[in-house]
């Protein structure tokens, strides 16, 4: 066996690039293992667990390039190596006659119509290409995330002048007049609107909001920050305003885990005001009904109340029967922690606040508590639940919700240690996301179960499926997949975290009942902002300018949108110490 590798200081890698390398290596004669990643701390770990930890690699920075594989023989390790530098080397192809113009303003004036720019590239480079967004008249969503907080600020206070929304940074889902952005599901069209600070509580509400019967007018993401209090909930101010002047619109949910308590106030004085009902949801916290508000204590609620005030009926969701005590029953005496790996960065929030009712106190990487941070969100103790989207995992590398390797590696860890008694996972389909998530955790299932049986374990994996029927990736046939594997497959991330907790409480875990976080009462509305701009971009079908990800450009050919891909690279080549150079010029 042979370790190699090769590091590349300073060098810029799209990480769609990176994931489409390190599968093809793998897949190279006499190669056993093959890495493609940013140099930061918790990959380094990644490569550690794996076996691929070369000193060379270790001394890597965050802003270097690391390609690595373990193969038979030191020919073939060169050879994979070689072959993984001239994949990375190769131009990004566009379409025959398929001209990509380089920056957004020419894209901007090559569609006629543009009314947004989908922004996708990585953080340290996205406030740049937003403002040259704005600066050209689009409105702007920002899926990026590592995007400093300051930058965040100047770019919302920049788009409020110009009477433009920009969602984001860090917003992974946003549905427009029925076209979905980043990750969304296919939703019917209907009046429910929504207004998150979460893409994966979008997504939950507004699948389940279409399972109930009802459908979704638009829905506006924030970003996850836009609620922090000095970001003051600029771009949720706005989208509220902007639903609340929608005629498709009749109810209003508004999702965020806990807001600043300043930013909460006066986002309930500003629903308030409105002449429409709206739900609130804010993670943990609890909001008293009254006037238009109606408060929800999870996304499951939410959703429920969303339809119930759309169409006067009561939702009905999909129900797969488990009993907790039965899989209890036939845990071994060491088995006693939940072990939570999930995509979504909502879910994992709202599984915390469950399990604790059932389990007491968990571990995280974005714990509840912070005495209850993890050391390093790869490695577990006790009750944990890791958000393997967070930033420490996204760095030079796709989110989990379209490459599952390392989550499929770290269930299998999991499953190897004898204290951990029930797995819990989502899975979350939609526009944007792995094309068949199923087809590669099925087997992960069913080969983590096995390896608990050989150590003479039972085994429950409980995993949400978070969707609907009109999904790509065909929502009855991912729960069909999961089930043949063994596992406990539940509607909602609800369900699936409260049994998740309930088979750990019946195995001897005791809970506590959380107290929810007191929202401060509804303060003063302020006056409502121009949002003429914003109800023109709702009114008329959207006209994309992508910068980043093809694959997003590609999601919305699919859906009939008219988009155009800028080919996009950074400034100096992402050179990070000619980026710093500029940076002091342009100082």
């Amino acid at each position: 066996m042979i370790v190699r590798s090769v590091v590349k200081p300073s060098a810029y890698a799209d990480s769609v690039a990176l994931m489409l390398v390190q599968r093809e290596v793998r897949e190279l004669p006499g190669v056993q293992e093959a890495g493609a990643v940013m140099g930061t701390d918790a990959n380094k770990e990644l490569l550690r667990d794996a076996g691929l930890l070369t000193p060379e690699v270790e001394a890597a920075g965050p802003n270097d390039l690391i390609l690595v594989v373990r193969a038979d023989s030191e020919q073939a390790a060169t050879a994979a190596l070689e072959r993984a530098q001239a994949l990375l080397t190769q131009p990004r192809r566009a379409a025959e006659g398929e001209y990509r113009p380089r920056t957004v303003g020419a894209a901007a004036r090559m569609l006629e119509g543009a009314t947004l720019a989908l922004v996708s590239v990585p953080g340290r480079f996205a406030a740049g290409v937003a403002r040259e967004a704005l600066d050209a008249g689009l409105h702007v969503m920002v899926f990026s995330d590592n995007v400093p907080l300051d930058a965040e600020i100047s770019l919302k206070q920049a788009a409020a002048a110009r009477g433009l929304l920009l969602m984001g940074p860090d917003c992974g889902t946003a549905i427009l007049g029925g076209a979905a952005l980043g990750f969304a599901n296919r939703v019917r069209r209907g009046t429910v609107g929504i207004v998150g600070a979460a893409g994966t509580g979008i997504q939950q509400v507004a699948s389940l909001v279409h399972q109930g019967g009802a459908g979704i007018s638009h829905a506006l993401g924030t970003g996850s920050r836009d609620l922090h209090r000095d970001v003051g909930g600029l771009t949720a101010r706005a989208a509220l305003a902007a639903l609340a002047a929608d005629p498709r619109t009749e109810v209003i949910v508004l999702i965020s885990k806990p807001p600043s308590p300043d930013v909460a106030s006066a986002l309930l004085g500003l629903a308030r005001t409105l002449s429409k009902p709206v739900v609130v949801a804010f993670l943990g916290a609890s909001v008293a009904d009254g006037g238009p508000l109606r408060g929800a204590r999870t996304l499951e609620d939410a959703a429920r109340l969303a339809v119930r005030l759309a169409t006067g009926r009561d939702p009905r969701w999909p129900q797969w029967e488990a009993l907790p005590a039965q899989e209890a029953a036939r845990l071994a005496p060491t088995q006693k922690y939940v072990r939570g790996l999930y995509s979504g960065g909502t879910l994992c929030y709202e599984a915390l606040i469950l399990l604790e009712r059932y389990v007491g106190p968990v571990w995280s990487n974005t714990p509840l508590d912070p005495d209850r941070a993890l050391e390093s969100g790869t490695r577990s103790r006790e009750h944990t639940v890791v958000d393997m989207g967070a930033d420490e995992f996204t760095v030079g590398r796709l989110h989990p919700m379209l490459d599952q390797s390392l989550r499929i590696q770290r269930m299998l860890r999991e499953a190897d240690d004898p204290e951990v008694a029930v797995l819990l996972l989502d899975v979350v389909l939609g526009y944007g996301a792995h094309p068949d998530p199923a087809r590669e955790l099925a087997p992960a299932i069913r080969q983590a179960r096995e390896r608990a049986r050989a150590a003479g374990r039972w085994l429950p994996v409980v995993v949400s499926v978070c969707g609907t029927e009109d999904d790509p990736q065909d929502y009855q046939a991912q729960v069909s997949a999961l089930l043949d594997a063994g596992a406990i497959v539940q509607a909602t991330n609800a369900q699936a975290a409260r049994l998740a907790g309930l088979i750990a409480h019946a195995a001897g875990s005791s809970g506590r009942e959380r107290v929810a976080a007191e929202v401060p009462a509804a303060g003063e509305a302020g006056g409502l902002p121009d949002v003429s701009r914003v109800r023109a971009l709702l009114d008329r079908p959207v006209r994309v300018v992508n910068v980043g990800l093809q694959m997003f450009a590609r999601s919305l050919q699919d859906q009939g949108v008219p988009v155009v891909d800028v080919d996009w690279q950074p400034p100096a080549g992402g050179d990070r110490r000619l980026l710093d150079l500029l940076d002091k010029l342009n100082a």
